[in-house]
């Protein structure tokens, strides 16, 4: 969390305008979640891979580095929709049979979850590239400028902040638990990883009393004031912008005209 943000005010993208960085990831992360085929969103994930690494300078290692935290969850909830377990005879199922029982997969089956795998991870990479390239405040400016609520606003930058407090407060207690041989054992491992737990809410509850009392002192009313910073627009950001998602939606078009009327 620290590195996204601080890769999202140090990057090469960084005085492009938040509403058009905005508007590119989510439009093109609409896209990636109504197309018909999975590899449009497969498309789409090399396009936001090279908008962040190759146009706004991220590191690639960093970037593969957090795929890998959807990742794992993705593979475990495919493999179950791909997964069928049926006692009646299916077109295409293959697997292991016992005692009238089959487990296995159909081309049906697979189909789906590399849809929804190539789905899931079109929509991850749209956001990553919208977190690492702009920074929180400029976002929430984009979100008052739109006439969002100023309660939901605040509270998306008050969680934002809190975010941090909270890793902050588990590294904090984890290396002085370390440093105690809190984790020399399987069995110190689980008693101090209760405390951790236990001790997280406590300060993290007395850390947000502190913000409070400190936001009172300084004249909190109904809204949080956050300076902004004008940026211009970018209109060779926007036309580049504008053209790719233009070619995903003929893309997608094309491809959902041949899913419908195929070829003969």
């Amino acid at each position: 969390m620290f590195n996204i943000d601080q890769y999202a005010y140090s990057n090469r993208l960084k005085q492009v305008h938040p509403g058009e960085k905005m508007a590119f990831a989510l439009a093109t992360l609409l896209i990636a979640l109504v197309a018909p085929q999975p590899a449009l969103p497969a498309i789409i994930i090399a396009l936001m891979a090279g908008a962040s690494i190759g146009a706004a300078g991220i590191p690639a290692r960093f970037y593969l580095q957090l795929f890998l935290i959807p990742l794992s969850f993705l593979i475990a909830g495919v493999a179950m929709i791909a997964l069928t377990i049926t006692n009646q005879p299916l077109a295409g199922l293959k697997g292991l049979t016992l005692l009238g029982w089959t487990l296995g997969v159909t081309p049906a089956s697979i189909h789906l979850a590399g849809k929804i795998f190539f789905k899931s991870l079109g929509a991850v990479s749209c956001l990553y590239f919208l977190s690492l390239t702009t920074p929180m405040v400029d976002i929430l400016t984009v979100l008052k400028k739109l006439r969002v609520p100023a309660l939901l606003v605040d509270l998306i930058s008050l969680t934002y902040r809190f975010i941090f407090v909270l890793l902050a407060t588990v590294n904090d207690i984890y290396t002085a638990q370390a440093a105690r041989l809190g984790y020399a054992s399987l069995r110190t491992s689980y008693h101090s990883l209760g405390q951790l737990v236990a001790n997280l809410f406590i300060k993290t509850h007395r850390r947000s009393q502190e913000l409070f009392t400190a936001l009172t002192a300084r004249g909190y009313g109904e809204e949080l004031q956050v300076l902004e910073v004008p940026k211009p627009f970018s209109w060779p950001f926007l036309f580049l912008a504008a053209g790719l998602d233009l070619a995903l939606l003929s893309l997608m078009f094309i491809t959902w005209r041949w899913t419908l009327w195929p070829p003969f």
